[in-house]
């Protein structure tokens, strides 16, 4: 799955892509890598960022979305707005990627189900301004599975289907560094609830470096450690090494 944020603000390629022009320029390169999702965004959730209306997230998204959506690759909106998930999906998007699982929009689950599209839930405690705050956990995995189940619970008596259901741990949301390792050191137990999942750790702090490029090749040594344990995707800013990856171990 490879990252494409149409933001001024993202914290590894703020700006890099935030143009209508740019977007689409960046997911054409990533089609012809190999990517075979790309997920747009208009709305940056490094800690500490500001929220957006959905107005400014859509106006930003909907077009690239309606673009690269007729190439045929498969296009996830990442959003907490039930409103923009909607639009993203009559444009052409094949997934919702929803970092908050439902909890920022109420109205997400319902607007999902009707949509009948496969939907990824990530486990998540806050938006960006405090969720630093909320890294407080007994059992960091216990409680992360704990929490999901019921969002996962929530999604399914609202009507989206079990095989439409895709998870996502959330390294980095409300997670210190020895929290997330964790987590990755027993993603089997995430594995394990029967549902595909996702990974998100691409060029996050918890890797080292002290910026997000210096963070590349730890990004591609956490894809390597990935392919033997069953996880369904990995969301990456760079496709091409990670498609290697994959493409290599068959």
């Amino acid at each position: 799955m490879g990252i494409l944020n149409v933001t001024p603000d993202s914290f590894a390629d703020g700006g890099k892509h935030d143009t209508y022009e740019k977007a689409v320029a960046r997911g054409l390169e990533m089609i012809a890598e190999g990517v075979d999702i790309i997920d747009v965004g208009g709305e940056s959730t490094r800690p500490g960022a500001d929220r957006v209306t959905a107005l400014e997230e859509q106006r930003r998204v909907i077009p690239v979305i309606e673009k690269l959506s007729q190439t045929g690759i498969p296009i996830s909106i990442d959003t907490m707005n039930a409103q923009t998930a909607e639009l993203a999906i009559t444009a052409g998007a094949s997934f919702v990627n929803d970092v908050s699982g439902g909890v920022a929009d109420g109205l997400m689950h319902e607007v999902v189900a009707e949509m009948g599209c496969p939907y990824i839930l990530m486990h998540w405690r806050g938006h960006s301004k405090d969720m630093n705050n909320r890294a407080i956990y007994g059992d960091v995995v216990k409680d992360v599975i704990a929490e999901l189940n019921i969002q996962i619970d929530a999604a399914l008596r609202s009507g989206i289907a079990k095989n439409n259901l895709i998870i996502d741990p959330g390294l980095g949301f409300a997670k210190d560094a020895a929290q997330n390792w964790e987590i990755l050191n027993r993603i089997d137990e995430i594995t394990d609830l029967g549902f595909p999942v996702l990974i998100g750790g691409s060029r996050k702090r918890f890797l080292g470096g002290e910026t997000p490029d210096e963070r590349e090749a730890a990004t591609i040594a956490l894809t390597q450690t990935l392919l033997a344990k069953n996880i369904w995707a990995v969301r990456v800013h760079s496709v091409s090494p990670h498609k290697k990856l994959v493409l290599a171990n068959g």
